[in-house]
């Protein structure tokens, strides 16, 4: 069986709970994505083997 591999950057959405403010709330809710990775977990999904290579910068 042939295997997807993507590539492309990883996206965060920083949000907080029930849409509060900022200034309201005490946490964040984390999601990812992104175009590709997204492609990848779809396909990953319908059963076919994929992965996703990206690369962050280094942390200064």
């Amino acid at each position: 069986m042939k295997q997807v591999v993507t590539f492309g950057e990883i996206m965060m959405r920083l949000s907080t709970p029930l849409n509060y403010r900022l200034t309201q709330s005490s946490s964040l809710e984390v999601n990812y994505g992104g175009g590709d990775a997204n492609v990848a977990a779809a396909v990953a999904g319908l059963g076919v083997p994929a992965a996703h290579v990206t690369c962050f910068p280094p942390m200064s």
